[in-house]
């Protein structure tokens, strides 16, 4: 029974990953049909990222009352009906309040199924976990490259995605059972400790805590800029096609994918904070590729590289965080990583869209860059206090 709910616990967050691109994909055609800014994509995205933080602070509360499986069923329901309201949006401002279920909806499944996985399954499955995100994030934006090619518009491609939700949540509701079934096995650790009641803020008060969420903030930061804007520059500044765009952001999804499904293996044999350290790197590679003056070749190898830099960096700081601040402290100062992770998804995609509003899509890469240097700064500080420690 515990296998076949942590199959039906991949599916799901395949399609917390379909939405993620589609709108970074599908933005230079709706861009074009709802006669607004470039900018405005940034609207769209803090809509969506506003639900998301909101449900993830709440997430809790609503496990507790109602059970995960409840939970998620709702949540996924809420992102189907969300996609369906942009494939029926007749201008911008309909978008806005089809973001913020969509982001309730996402920011629900993402912190309850986290929390599920870590405490019910072994570790290795939370870099598979996320790489099944991957899967989702590239398949949206291969629909949309597809019904592209085929002369359809994005609309399609939404409610497209919308039936799929659907037919999860039924899914989902038949598996009900099996949540209750696994869920017994709590009953073992119930004799365990309770964490002592903490401060608000207490997390931030232990030895390197601020770096971690600041390197969460900016790694979000890369990944998101990068899905929201990547299309688009590859759109405007280099010239593809908007299908061949949209399918380079599926393959900067694939990268990830791929990244971290192999690194469920390779934590056997390397720390956690060596492909940290390593994926930051690769991240840095990838973007100075993207940066110089070279062939298109090579800033679309840089696309790769960063996706791949990416992989490793997410659900190994997640694995590590018992380790470095301690298995009392380990919740606390992980709800506060996840919160800024998406502050930081929040905030740094819409800053390069105002900015390059004003100037060129062009920036891209420099910001990428600053963002990856503060990354690899806030990793290696980390690093060296808690060695330190």
């Amino acid at each position: 029974m515990a296998t076949l709910l942590l199959a039906i616990i991949y599916i799901a967050f395949i399609s917390l990953g379909l939405p993620d691109a589609l709108l970074g994909a599908g933005w230079p055609i709706m861009q074009r049909d709802l006669a607004i800014p470039y900018s405005f994509a940034g609207v769209v995205s803090v809509a969506i990222s506003g639900g998301t933080i909101l449900s993830s602070v709440l997430s809790s509360r609503f496990v507790r009352h109602f059970g995960v499986g409840k939970v998620t069923a709702v949540s996924v329901g809420l992102t189907a009906f969300a996609l369906f309201g942009f494939s029926l949006a007749p201008s911008f401002w309909w978008l806005i309040p089809a973001a913020m279920p969509l982001g309730i909806g996402a920011g629900a499944v993402d912190s309850g199924l986290n929390a599920y996985v870590a405490r019910h399954y072994e570790s290795r499955h939370m870099s598979w976990l996320h790489s099944f995100w991957g899967l989702g994030a590239l398949s949206g934006p291969l629909v949309l490259s597809a019904l592209f090619a085929q002369g359809l518009g994005w609309r399609k491609g939404y409610s497209s995605i919308a039936i799929f939700q659907a037919a999860l949540v039924v899914i989902l509701v038949f598996a009900m059972p099996l949540w209750d079934r696994v869920r017994m096995r709590a009953a073992m650790e119930a004799s365990m400790p309770e964490t002592p009641h903490q401060a608000l803020f207490f997390p931030l008060k232990l030895r390197g805590a601020k770096w971690a969420v600041l390197t969460f903030f900016f790694y979000c930061g890369i990944e998101s800029t990068m899905g929201l804007w990547g299309g688009s520059y590859l759109f405007q500044i280099k010239g593809l096609e908007a299908a061949a765009a949209a399918r380079w952001v599926s393959l900067f999804y694939a990268s990830i994918t791929l990244g971290r499904f192999l690194t469920g293996f390779i934590t056997y044999k390397a720390s956690n904070r060596n492909l940290v350290r390593l994926g930051g790197l690769t991240v840095l590679a990838g973007v100075v590729l993207m940066l110089l003056p070279l062939p298109l070749p090579a800033t679309l190898a840089g696309f790769i590289m960063v996706g791949l830099g990416c992989a490793p960096i997410f659900p190994c700081m997640l694995h590590e965080t018992p380790r470095s601040f301690g298995a009392t402290h380990a919740q606390a100062i992980m709800g506060f990583q996840m919160a800024v992770a998406y502050v930081g998804a929040t905030l740094l995609p819409p800053l390069f869209g105002f900015v390059a509003s004003a100037t060129s899509l062009g920036l891209l890469p420099a910001f990428l860059l600053a963002y990856t240097c503060s990354l690899v700064a806030g990793s290696e500080t980390l690093r060296k206090r808690l060695s330190t420690g």
